[in-house]
């Protein structure tokens, strides 16, 4: 087992897929599973799982992957340490549901870095896919959030694989809609105010329950409804709608511009923030630095 060979593991469960991994490896794609049988030969394992799909991370292949990373990591420590004149990239890899203020800390982070050669990566992506992400290591942390409603099924969910979490802040719920919305100028809205308008949610996919859903109130009715997969189609949406989507309230005009506006919700529900994580893979520097931009989120 080589250095090299445990870069392919990491960049395959990175991909999901040996094609694409070969691809940004610049190898041919039997020479990748060449090199992955033999590890899975020399170690007695099952690394990864084919199916129609693309490769998955089986059970032991998740473990072989935490340990194969701190391997990577140390190793690129060691270079970082030892070669002067040699720039190592700084990677770092976040999954969130669709949130300003992730985004606004990510700018900062990487603002932060200078001329620093880095290799990140921002996936805003369903609640069921961050989980996912985080499991087999696809990124380092997770941000979602839990309200009376759907912590008890999403705690669950996160401890069932395998990963624990944090709180990041609590936050009032708002909603946002354009500034010209009949409605922009209250000081706060109820539910009831919002019958009449549409309710714009992102999809969840194959995994569309009420409990993995972004948004607070998911199980109440609504005559108009739309799903969208993107921030950007969203809030497109919501100038040229008149409609509403209920968030943690938290924007950035610097990124957002000025064209959407937050007014509370008056609810009985409130928004935990949270991170989700494996304890057994130790964070870098890298990430300790945006988790605490991101604590300070909600001062923006």
């Amino acid at each position: 087992m080589t250095l090299q060979q445990l870069k392919y593991i990491i960049k395959i469960a990175q991909t999901g897929s040996m094609r694409l991994a070969a691809d940004e490896l610049f190898i041919t794609q039997p020479n990748l599973s060449k090199n992955v049988h033999e590890i899975e030969e020399e170690m007695h394992i099952t690394i990864f799982q084919r199916t129609n799909r693309g490769v998955i991370l089986t059970e032991e292949g998740t473990r072989f992957l935490s340990y194969a990373r701190q391997v990577v990591e140390q190793s690129d420590l060691l270079e970082e340490a030892f070669k002067k004149n040699e720039g190592i990239k700084r990677s770092f890899a976040v999954s969130s549901q669709h949130y300003a203020f992730v985004v606004h800390a990510f700018v900062k982070l990487v603002k932060e870095l200078g001329n620093d050669s880095y290799e990140f990566s921002l996936r805003e992506c369903r609640t069921h896919e961050i989980i996912e992400d985080v499991k087999v290591g696809r990124s380092e942390i997770g941000v979602l959030y839990l309200s009376h409603f759907n912590k008890e099924i999403i705690t669950k969910v996160i401890e069932n694989n395998g990963l624990v979490y944090d709180v990041l802040f609590e936050a009032t719920p708002h909603i946002f809609v354009s500034k010209s919305h009949p409605l922009a100028n209250k000081e706060y809205v109820t539910l009831d105010d919002l019958k009449s308008y549409p309710r714009f949610t992102y999809d969840q996919g194959i995994h569309n329950s009420f409990y993995y859903s972004e948004e607070l109130h998911s199980i109440e009715p609504s005559k108009k409804q739309i799903v969208v997969t993107d921030r950007a189609t969203l809030f497109n949406l919501l100038i040229g709608l008149d409609g509403y989507t209920i968030s943690s309230g938290i924007m950035s005009t610097d990124l957002n511009g000025d064209g959407i506006v937050a007014i509370p919700l008056k609810t009985n529900e409130v928004m935990q923030l949270i991170y989700i994580y494996d304890e057994d893979q130790p964070f870098k520097e890298i990430t300790k630095r945006y988790l605490e931009i991101l604590k300070q989120s909600n001062n923006i």
